[in-house]
């Protein structure tokens, strides 16, 4: 090749260099992106955004957004998990109390031991203790319009109250014709002895009038409104004082680990030590749901580890009220009367949750429920799908709980309000990451799970256990 050739070739190939220089430019960066990737001519994987180191041991990301999929891979400790928030989605269904109590909200517990106030309404329903026989004619005197009664509860009644009598008639105007209204009292004063009281329609017996007629025992006395003269100004006080209770939380643990040789080893199906933990937290909630209802409040001295374990009290022993149905199953009757315990004498709220064991939920099941009580469709609550029973009374969200099945209890059942039911926290659900390995333990990966934690029944009597007799 002549000298004269050549020169001309390098002259068209400087040419050629200074129109494609762009081209060249792009080229020549897309190799040093491939050769500081890592990334080979015979690599068919998809290219990855880089994640070089920075100076002061910091991560940086080239080439693409910053994601959460990243900033996890690059510095893993950097993005708080919402574990709660995982956890009620983890089977609620199967632990319904459990689901609701982190739905709703718990507060911060600064002590592993809680006191808490409760406050009911004032009792408007008494006994009468023993039977008051009214007075003969021949001995009848001015005192016995305003006789003494004893009843069950004499603290529930104040001067100008007035008492409905259930079952007893009053008389008419003149005292001896019996009347179609029961007999109502007023209270006059309250002593050691009783409740003095005067009938508003009473008996004439010889010429005393407004006289007292018999009372069985046992006879419903109903508070009702108080009466005052028109120069009263004052009245009895009212008094409503908290009565001061307490609660113990308890420590859940549960831990789950998995080799590493288990961990690297070629696998049928993918399962993880992520797959583990959710199961080991599905057990862990199953656990703490049966100690939520049923667990007795106590505290015990474990000899062999030198230190005091607290349990914490179920709220099927809180509740303020009982229902009992027969062994020969429900009626409607029967499931009328238990809406009415349920949502009447109490200051709680119209909806409900009725949670029981499959005994007790088939009954329902049975019934042909009418215009007065009917059963409605699913309705999605807390995560959890129940269904409506309806009635004039309020509405119960009905939900089969196999724990009671699992504790025995499978004809029982409980109403709770969820107004009224509070959890407490000492130490929120958390995951501990353990480094067995490098304190020569196990060669494994163990996380363990830890919740601290107790549940308390406000109002209780705004909750209602059912059981069978």
């Amino acid at each position: 090749m002549s000298i004269k050739n050549t020169i001309k070739r390098v002259k068209d190939a400087r040419n050629w260099v200074k129109k494609n220089r762009q081209l060249l430019l792009l080229l020549l960066a897309i190799v040093i992106m491939l050769i500081l990737g890592g990334c080979y001519a015979g690599d068919h994987d998809a290219m990855l955004a880089m994640v070089i180191g920075g100076v002061a041991g910091g991560r940086h990301v080239v080439d693409e957004p910053l994601t959460t999929d990243l900033t996890r891979e690059a510095s893993p400790d950097l993005l708080l998990n919402e574990i709660d928030r995982q956890i009620v989605k983890i089977r609620p269904m199967a632990t319904p109390i459990d689901q609701l109590s982190r739905c709703a909200g718990s507060k911060h517990a600064g002590s592993m031991i809680i006191d808490f106030y409760n406050v009911d309404t004032k009792p408007t329903v008494a006994l009468l203790n023993e039977d008051y026989e009214e007075p003969s004619p021949q001995s009848a005197g001015d005192d016995d319009a305003h006789p003494c009664i004893a009843t069950d509860n004499d603290d529930m009644f104040d001067a100008s109250d007035t008492i409905l009598v259930q079952g007893v008639y009053g008389y008419e105007p003149d005292g001896t014709t019996r009347s179609s209204k029961e007999l109502v009292l007023y209270v006059l004063s309250r002593d050691n002895d009783g409740v003095r009281v005067m009938a508003l329609n009473g008996k004439k017996i010889g010429a005393v009038e407004q006289c007292v007629p018999s009372i069985a025992e046992g006879t419903k006395l109903v508070r009702m409104g108080r009466a005052a003269t028109e120069l009263d100004v004052m009245t009895p006080q009212f008094e409503a004082l908290p009565r001061k209770a307490q609660q113990f939380c308890q420590i859940f643990k549960m831990q789950v680990e998995e080799s590493t040789m288990h961990k690297i080893a070629n696998k049928e199906v993918p399962w993880t030590m992520n797959d583990q933990e959710e199961a080991a937290i599905y057990d862990m909630r199953l656990g703490m749901e049966k100690s939520f209802l049923f667990g007795v409040k106590a505290k015990l001295w474990d000899n062999a580890k030198k230190e005091n374990v607290m349990f914490t009290g179920g709220i099927w022993h809180q509740a303020g009220k009982e229902f009992t149905y027969e062994d020969g199953g429900l009626t409607n009757d029967t499931v009328i009367d238990m809406m009415r315990e349920a949502f009447t004498g109490n200051a709680g709220s119209k909806r409900k949750i009725l949670i029981g064991g499959s005994e007790f939920i088939g009954l329902l099941n049975k019934l042909d429920y009418q215009r007065v009580v009917t059963a409605t469709d699913t309705v999605t609550k807390w995560g959890i799908d129940f269904t409506e029973l309806r009635s004039k009374f309020g509405t119960l969200y009905v939900l089969l709980s196999e724990v009671f099945d699992e504790c025995g209890m499978q004809d029982a059942a409980m109403i709770i309000d969820p107004e009224y039911l509070q959890k407490y926290t000492h130490v929120p659900f958390s995951a501990e990451t353990l480094n067995l390995k490098a304190s020569g333990v196990r060669n494994v990966d163990a996380t363990v799970l830890t919740e601290t934690s107790c549940l308390v029944l406000r109002y209780p009597k705004a909750h209602m256990r059912i059981v069978k007799v």
